[in-house]
């Protein structure tokens, strides 16, 4: 059995779970989450915790078993205390500022970059060199934090670009004069 896949997942209370056919949806005090789960796998509620069983011992479903139970736990992580990812612009004049619902960023091209958040994702701007993406789906706010950073990655000489806050750039020597 998978050692992931096996654990059970406590039910918060303010937390409502249904399960029709292979969609789960999750209720909690921050929104709403919905995920089609894949066919092989089993989810049932049992009191106040969720099980995720599979049928048989094949490799898909093997593969499958830890994924579903994860995907399902951060689901209720996310509608209890939701997600957050914190993302800072290293460079002289690297700056972001919010215009509405849009962040404009500044970051050494001839243009500036907006970025238009997707429905269910808010972001902060704390101070002009850092950038806060807050939602409820995990999935959601990883994949924006990417998205952002890959605008302008951080490059190792001066370290300039946009980073997550706890990422460490890898530094390099450069050219050495005679």
């Amino acid at each position: 059995m998978s050692r992931i896949g096996r654990k059970p997942i406590q039910l918060p209370a303010g937390v409502e779970f249904t399960k029709t056919d292979n969609v789960v949806t999750v209720k909690g005090p921050l929104g709403q989450l919905q995920r089609e789960l894949h066919r092989l796998m089993n989810v049932e509620l049992q009191d106040d915790t969720i099980l995720v069983t599979r049928n048989s011992d094949t490799k898909q479903e093997r593969s499958l078993h830890g994924l579903t139970r994860t995907l399902v736990a951060n689901m209720i992580e996310g509608v209890t205390k939701g997600y957050s990812k914190t993302l800072e612009l290293v460079g002289v004049g690297y700056r972001a500022s919010k215009q509405g619902d849009t962040v404009v960023i500044n970051i050494g091209y001839s243009h500036p970059v907006n970025i238009v958040p997707p429905a269910g994702i808010e972001l902060e701007v704390p101070l002009p060199t850092k950038i806060v993406i807050k939602g409820i789906d995990k999935e959601a706010v990883g994949s924006l934090a990417a998205n952002i950073r890959a605008v302008r990655e951080p490059e190792p000489y001066k370290g300039k670009g946009i980073k997550y806050d706890t990422e460490r750039i890898r530094r390099k020597a450069g050219k050495t004069g005679k």
